[in-house]
């Protein structure tokens, strides 16, 4: 039995190398002809990652050295993945929607001794460093670079990191989130144990930049599963996939299933029949998303998850005692992770409902953030990752998401959480996503606006969304303008970008004097 110490060596060379590993897409034009896909089964992603691996060598790279990697979602991203930690180096996956300034920021930071990318960044890669273009013949292309034959995975030292994730910056500066290679074989073989992905083909459209979907990929690879992998989220091209390729799994961020609900008429011709999973996570759920997901896909179990950067995609799961979640919950603490809730109030059982920011202990813990001795590292002295989000613990133990401690705003002394308040404003039939943010006032200090996307054939107007809100929910919560918009905003990690809404929301404030 192949028992890794290695992540990038987590291939079980025993087991059938013809099994498809990956179909990698190209970008589609969205019709029946658009389709090109990569085929690579186990054994030939195997040799291209020892290929990989033999070229970093062989040009000298010390072990622990970083290499970036700058390109949308290909078969070659996971092979150099893959590759570079077998040689004992840190894998840097780059955003590749950041503008130029801050991916070459996140390069430098890292210390990055070469880059893989795609043709389409490669000037976004800085001048001075060698690069590997993935999708280039000649010289400077992968497969030159490649080094075929034989290569023993390097034996990391205890704690040694294996990759450098980067968080998207909205708060400052990206920070490199260190992670070590025992933390995430861990996470690979627990979730592959839970659900094996053997029988499994996985949906990957979220980047590979982004714990989300590399973390998928690499639990697959580890259990014999088959990734689909789109180079970015389309949703035409998601929802033709799944038919196509026979799709069982999906893994997704709750925007990217809003986006693809929006198709219908594509929906309805296409058969979704073969999904059996669906995991959302990275950003909150609702129930009116849950509903129309259920009526999609009626042969999907539908799991809401949560997991951080820092702390690990594994931190709830089933309740021990078989009961059912309440739809939002997250789960139930996973048996080999701690939570605790931290500025609960005085006297609060340890075990009955409570609210509180959340706090994770789990061997996918990150090491730390490099290279940022300016920031206090959100460890306790014992070991619990401080999330920053806040969780509302039920009488049975499940944990529900209530919102980002910092996205949290004060308007006229009541604490407001906008995923609160969204929530409740999605629950209203005609409205299909909400966000909701705030803006200064001079009697309250803040206050709250929203952005809606009407559901299609909707005549929905702003007094219909206060007045739902006023019946609904507390009254300092209702919205005091409400604009209509035909997307919310993505952010680089697919999540909604709140801080383009605000500053949306004041600039027509101030247009129309209001602010």
């Amino acid at each position: 039995m192949h028992i890794p110490e290695n992540l990038g060596d987590l291939i079980d060379t025993a087991r059938d190398p013809h099994k498809l590993a990956l179909v990698a897409l190209g970008d589609l034009d969205e019709t029946e002809d658009g389709w090109r896909d990569t085929r690579i089964t186990y054994g030939e992603l195997d040799a291209l990652a020892n290929g990989v691996a033999r070229a970093l060598e062989r040009r000298g790279l010390a072990r622990g050295q970083r290499v970036a990697i700058l390109a949308a979602n290909c078969a070659e991203y996971v092979a150099a993945l893959l590759g570079i930690m077998r040689a004992g180096l840190v894998a840097t996956p780059v955003n590749f929607r950041f503008p130029q300034a801050l991916s070459t920021f996140v390069i430098r930071d890292s210390d990055a001794q070469l880059v893989f990318c795609d043709a389409a960044r490669l000037a976004d890669c800085p001048a001075d460093l060698p690069t590997v273009v993935f999708d280039t013949d000649g010289a400077d292309g992968f497969a030159s670079f490649v080094d075929p034959g034989a290569y023993d995975a390097v034996r990391p030292e205890p704690g040694a990191p294996a990759m450098f994730l980067y968080t998207s910056g909205s708060t400052g500066k990206p920070k490199g989130v260190m992670l070590s290679h025992d933390s995430h074989l861990w996470v690979a073989r627990t979730r592959a144990a839970a659900q094996p992905p053997q029988a499994h083909r996985f949906l990957v459209a979220a980047p590979l930049y982004h714990m989300n979907a590399l973390t998928l990929v690499l639990m697959s690879l580890h259990g014999h599963g088959t990734v689909v992998l789109l180079p970015q989220f389309k949703a035409r091209a998601y929802i033709s996939a799944i038919e196509r390729y026979g799709v069982t799994w999906l893994t997704s961020v709750p925007p990217m299933i809003a986006m693809m609900l929006r198709e219908p008429d594509l929906l309805a011709r296409t058969d979704l029949a073969s999904v059996r999973f669906i995991r959302m996570g990275s950003a909150p759920v609702g129930e009116s998303l849950l509903a129309q997901i259920a009526a999609v896909f009626p042969n999907a179990k539908v799991t809401n998850v949560y997991g951080t950067t820092e702390g690990g995609p594994i931190v709830f799961g089933p309740h021990p005692d078989g009961l059912e979640p309440p739809p939002l919950s997250v789960g139930y603490p996973h048996p080999e992770v701690r939570v605790r809730l931290l500025d609960v109030p005085e006297g609060a059982s340890e075990s009955g409902a409570a609210t509180g920011v959340l706090a994770v202990k789990s061997p996918a813990v990150m090491l730390g953030y490099h290279n940022r001795k300016d920031l206090p590292v959100p460890l306790t002295d014992d070991g619990f990752y401080v999330t920053g989000d806040v969780f509302h613990r039920d009488e049975q133990g499940f944990y529900t998401f209530v919102g980002r401690a910092d996205d949290m705003f004060v308007s006229g002394g009541e604490n407001i959480f906008p995923g609160e308040v969204e929530r409740m404003l999605e629950t209203h039939p005609a409205i299909a996503q909400a966000c909701v943010v705030p803006v200064n006032d001079d009697i309250k200090g803040t206050k709250p606006v929203a952005f809606v996307v009407r559901r299609a054939g909707s005549a929905l107007t702003e007094d219909d969304v206060k007045q739902y809100a006023l019946a609904h929910a507390p009254a300092y919560q209702h919205p005091r303008r409400v604009w209509f918009i035909d997307t919310l905003p993505l952010a680089s990690t697919n999540k909604i970008d709140r801080a383009v809404l605000k500053h949306t929301a004041h600039a027509e404030l101030s247009a129309s004097g209001a602010a």
